[in-house]
C-alpha cells in the first residue's frame, strides 16, 4: 500500500516515522513546498527502516503521489503576528483547496485524512473542495483527545487503557466533550469500576481528567513548541486500520449528515473505519448535558465554516 504524506514538518514527519516503523505501508512519499525539507526527512527516516520493516521512503512532487491508496494532509499556514483565527482559515482554505486539486489530479481513489488543524474545519474544506463523498475524507479529530482521556481514566483507576472505553465528541479543541456518560472498563460503566477498586470518581477527579485531556496540548507546546509524536502515532494507526481493513471504532472527523439538530459539520463521533473509510457512524448514549455539550460544539463548527468563502 502506498501512502502520501503532503507536508514534511514534525506532525507529517513523525506520521511517516510511525508508519514506517510499524510497517503499514509498502511505501511513503513526501511531499512539502520546501523539497530539501522533505527529502531530508525521507531520507532519515529510511535510515531507521532496516530496524523495523522493509517501507520504502521517498520524497518528490504531488505527481509522484500517483496511485497512493491514502493521503495525509499534514500542511497548512502557520499564524502571523497580528493575524485573526479567520484570517488564518482563509489562507488556509486556499491552500487546502490547492493541494486536494493536487492530489486527486494524481490519485482520484485515495482516501484523505486531514491532520492539520484546526482538523475539524480543515476536513470539512477537504472535502467540500474535493467533492468526494464524506466517508472518504476523514480528520484525525479526537482520537488524540480520546487517547489521552482513555489514559488518564487507566491511571486513575489502575485499569490498562487497552481495556478503557471513552471517547471526546464534537471538536477537536476547547468546545470537546468527554463522554463520561457512556465511558467503560471492560463491560461495566466506570462509575462501577471505580466503586469496585476503592477509588472516588467525584466530581472534582472528573474535573480534574477533563482538565488534563483539555490542556494537555497547551502543556505539551508550553514546553517544547509544539506536538508532533501522539499525533503520528494515531496517524499511523488509521492507516493501518484502513489498509488492513479493520473495521475498528475511532472518534475521527468527517462531515455528519446531523447531530445534534445541526446538519453538515465536521466533528468527531465514534465511527468504523475500514477499507474504503468510514463505514459506519456509533453515536454513543449521552446524558442531557453531553447533548447540549455536544450541540454547542456542533454549532460553534458550524459557524466557522460559514464564516469562510469557499
Amino acid at each position: 500500500m502506498k501512502v502520501g504524506i503532503v507536508g514534511a514538518g514534525m506532525v507529517g514527519s513523525s506520521a511517516a516515522f510511525a508508519i514506517a516503523l510499524m510497517g503499514h505501508a509498502s511505501s511513503i512519499t513526501l511531499v512539502d513546498a520546501n523539497e530539501a525539507l522533505a527529502r531530508a526527512q525521507a531520507q532519515d527516516i529510511s535510515h531507521a527502516v532496516p530496524f523495523a520493516s522493509s517501507t520504502r521512503l521517498a520524497s518528490g512532487s504531488f505527481d509522484d503521489l500517483k496511485d497512493a491508496r491514502i493521503v495525509i494532509l499534514a500542511a497548512g499556514a502557520s499564524q502571523r503576528p497580528g493575524e485573526t483565527r479567520l484570517e488564518l482559515l482563509s489562507r488556509n482554505a486556499g491552500i487546502i483547496r490547492s493541494i486536494v486539486t493536487e492530489v486527486l489530479r494524481v490519485a482520484p481513489d485515495a482516501i484523505l485524512i486531514a491532520a492539520s488543524n484546526p482538523v475539524d474545519v480543515v476536513t470539512q474544506i477537504a472535502h467540500r473542495v474535493s467533492g468526494l463523498p464524506a466517508n472518504r475524507v476523514i480528520g484525525s479529530g479526537t482520537i488524540l483527545d480520546s487517547a489521552r482521556f482513555r489514559s488518564l481514566l487507566g491511571q486513575h483507576l489502575g485499569v490498562s487503557p487497552h481495556s478503557i472505553h471513552a471517547y471526546v465528541l464534537g471538536e477537536h479543541g476547547d468546545s470537546e466533550v468527554l463522554a463520561w456518560s457512556s465511558a467503560r472498563a471492560g463491560a461495566l460503566p466506570i462509575a462501577q469500576v471505580a466503586a469496585q477498586v476503592n477509588v472516588s470518581l467525584d466530581e472534582a477527579v472528573r474535573a480534574e481528567i477533563d482538565s488534563g485531556v483539555r490542556n494537555a496540548a497547551y502543556t505539551i507546546i508550553n514546553g517544547k513548541g509544539s506536538t508532533y509524536y501522539g499525533i503520528g502515532a494515531g496517524l499511523a494507526r488509521l492507516v493501518e486500520v484502513i489498509g488492513r481493513n479493520q473495521n475498528v471504532v475511532f472518534s475521527v472527523s468527517s462531515v455528519t449528515e446531523e447531530i445534534e439538530g445541526v446538519r453538515d459539520v465536521a466533528l468527531s463521533i465514534p465511527r468504523v473505519l475500514g477499507a474504503g473509510g468510514v463505514v459506519t457512524d456509533l453515536v454513543p448514549q449521552l446524558d442531557e448535558t453531553e447533548h447540549a455539550a455536544l450541540h454547542r460544539s456542533a454549532t460553534i463548527l458550524k459557524e466557522q465554516i460559514e464564516s469562510l468563502s469557499l
